[in-house]
């Protein structure tokens, strides 16, 4: 009985000992394989980060390409339109160059039709003829300005030569002549106005104040109004006319404001009223 006893304590102390022994296996054998299953997804991970480096690469590849083929499109691009530009370029200075030419023949035109009537212009029969006259040989001449056979441009150009040697009786009559040939020339108010500043070039301020203002009556839509006033008032401040001289001073600057010639008009009326002080 008391053997019995002994062995049954015996094996509940070996079966006491051995739990502990068998929980410690499972939680080792656990860890192992939570360590293998870890040791898969890092090779996993490191797969797809190869992968996807790879991938990048591919990207930046294209990428650089087509960075490259863009860059090569916007030169190509720019080259296109420095072309374009300097051909618009060259087309506008051929089209000015034509504008002068066309307005030098508009001019050259304009003249000879003012020169028509003189030279094709038929003599007119007496009322009587004599014996052994030839019939018109008493006609009147037709008035008209005398044909120079020199275009208006030309003629203009040999005048305003005169003018700037410092020929200026030579200027004068050039400048008149241009004038009875071709008295509705666009150029016609800037010969009027030269014959001004020829006489004023001459010390002749009397007859410069005379040309001047006809630069003013006879072409009243001229663009040198402003300078033909200014210069009738230094024509009188010359002749010692200082009220007349003011007046057409004050003159250009009201109505010509922003013009150079307003300017030189005030600069003007300062000199005049330290001169009467």
């Amino acid at each position: 009985m008391r053997r019995t006893t002994v062995f049954a304590i015996a094996a509940c102390l070996l079966l006491a000992a051995a739990s502990p022994l068998r929980a410690a296996n499972r939680e080792h054998e656990q860890i192992l394989a939570d360590i293998r299953m870890l040791q898969e997804q890092t090779q996993q991970l490191q797969v797809l980060i190869t992968t996807l480096s790879e991938s990048l690469k591919a990207i930046s590849s294209k990428m650089d390409d087509q960075t490259a083929s863009t860059r090569k499109g916007f030169a190509d691009q720019k080259l296109l339109v420095d072309t374009l530009s300097g051909d618009v370029r060259v087309v506008r200075e051929k089209v000015d160059e034509t504008n002068v030419r066309l307005t030098s023949l508009t001019q050259d035109v304009e003249g000879l039709r003012e020169l028509m009537p003189s030279l094709s212009a038929p003599a007119m029969p007496g009322e009587t003829e004599g014996e052994g006259e030839a019939p018109g040989a008493d006609a009147p001449q037709p008035a008209g300005p005398i044909g120079t056979g020199v275009s208006p441009r030309r003629l203009f150009e040999e005048a305003y030569a005169d003018y700037t040697a410092g020929q200026w009786t030579l200027a004068i009559s050039a400048f008149e002549t241009y004038l009875k040939t071709y008295p509705r020339s666009e150029l016609a108010d800037d010969a009027q106005y030269y014959i001004g500043e020829s006489y004023a070039g001459d010390s002749k301020f009397r007859e410069a104040a005379a040309a001047y203002e006809r630069v003013i009556s006879d072409y009243p839509g001229s663009n040198m109004l402003p300078e033909a006033w200014y210069k009738v008032g230094i024509s009188y401040e010359r002749l010692k006319q200082p009220d007349r001289a003011r007046t057409a001073f004050q003159y250009v600057m009201k109505n010509f404001g922003d013009s150079q010639a307003a300017s030189l008009a005030r600069q003007a009326l300062v000199r005049l009223d330290r001169q009467n002080r």
